[in-house]
């Protein structure tokens, strides 16, 4: 099976040491979330897996070839990669944004198939009917499912029997709460179709809901490694976050969530909001 993977990864900013020995792993047909405080190194982690920073110690490698050892275009073609932040300045329409995602695959001359992930990732992203609004026109989260459907139609293949891997930075941030929903609902269905995906994420939630497993991270440490059910447990996150939490069963869905507890005294608790007159 190929893996896309991190070993005893260290990390140095300065003279500060950011990650401490981290160990993981992906594969195919998993969706792992990478969860933890501002500062606890997430960023950090998803960049060294991706390829696009080298670890000072340790190796990060995909199929047990280590990542530095690929050509751009070779991993490019492997994995895609959506940053926290993408700035354009130019007025290119919406559509050519997502095209840029079917770069690697130019010398391919297959342009029905470069078409046809194009279409598919607005589609998937709810973005087909701007697809040509100039990017620079869009909302903060409208251009943040830009960005995912440029990553999307980058790993889109007519066929499941490639591996490959979806890295996302924090993709929830700009969107409300339909739009989080179906960006996480997307890259846990992609896992289905040979696709290994790893994303930073704040609501934990939504890391409950979609995550297959949780990284949870603090100080550039791996706490914590396991399924939702075995890392979302109060006691471990009030620990990491700092903040009393307690859990509740959704039924629908089955999976245990976490909610904070005690943020109120009764003195200080606000006032329910009351209906416009």
């Amino acid at each position: 099976m190929v893996k896309l993977n991190a070993h005893q990864i260290n990390v140095d900013l300065g003279a500060q040491r950011v990650l401490h020995d981290i160990s993981l792993s992906v594969e195919p047909g998993e969706f792992l979330v990478i969860l933890g405080p501002n500062g606890a190194g997430k960023s950090t982690l998803l960049n060294v897996l991706s390829g696009e920073r080298v670890a000072d110690a340790g190796t990060a490698s995909l199929d047990g070839i280590a990542l530095h050892e690929f050509t751009p275009l070779e991993l490019a073609r492997k994995r895609a990669l959506m940053l926290q932040r993408a700035s354009l300045t130019f007025p290119f329409v919406v559509r050519d944004v997502v095209a840029m995602g079917r770069e690697p695959f130019l010398d391919d001359g297959d342009v029905k198939a470069d078409e046809t992930a194009v279409d598919w990732a607005l589609e998937a992203t709810d973005m087909h009917s701007l697809q040509q609004r100039p990017y620079t026109k869009l909302s903060g989260g409208e251009q943040q499912r830009v960005q995912l459907a440029r990553v999307l139609a980058q790993i889109w293949r007519s066929s499941n029997d490639e591996a490959r891997f979806l890295l996302l930075d924090e993709p929830t941030s700009s969107l409300d709460l339909a739009h989080q929903h179906t960006t996480m609902r997307l890259a846990h269905k992609l896992t289905t179709q040979g696709v290994g995906a790893v994303a930073v994420v704040h609501d934990l939630n939504l890391a409950a809901l979609y995550a297959t497993k949780i990284a949870l991270l603090s100080q550039g440490h791996l706490v914590a490694l396991g399924t939702p059910d075995q890392i979302l447990v109060p006691d471990l996150i009030s620990e990491v976050f700092g903040i009393s939490v307690t859990q509740v069963r959704d039924e629908a869905s089955g999976r245990t969530l976490i909610v904070p507890v005690g943020l109120y005294s009764d003195a200080t608790r606000p006032a329910p909001l009351q209906a416009a007159q």
